[in-house]
């Protein structure tokens, strides 16, 4: 019975532990890849004085970061720069070491 199975549906979405099915992965690059194209469109037709639009974010997907989790992993590693620059620092140069 279970060879037969659609190769989406529930049973092998709860194997591979992804809610999405192969659709919404589809539709998912299907609107990156449009933004992209409308970014590159609008930049291909801009004026020389006004500045390029950068690629919009992809859309999320499974697996990867929220934006709340990925604003704290990229403050938690400015966090850890900072800490190791005063380290170098004090190490270095005793004297700049309360200034840094």
């Amino acid at each position: 019975m279970v060879e037969h199975l659609p190769p989406d549906g529930a049973l092998a979405r709860a194997a591979s532990r992804s809610p999405w099915t192969s659709t919404d992965y589809l539709l998912a690059n299907l609107a990156d890849q449009q933004a992209r194209m409308a970014t590159d469109f609008r930049n291909a037709n801009r004026s020389e004085k006004t500045a390029a639009e950068p690629y919009p974010e992809p859309v999320w997907r499974p697996g990867d970061p929220s934006p709340k989790q990925r604003a704290k992993a990229e403050a938690k590693a400015a966090r850890e720069a900072r800490e190791g620059y005063r380290r170098i620092v004090a190490q270095m140069t005793p004297q700049y070491a309360d200034q840094a």
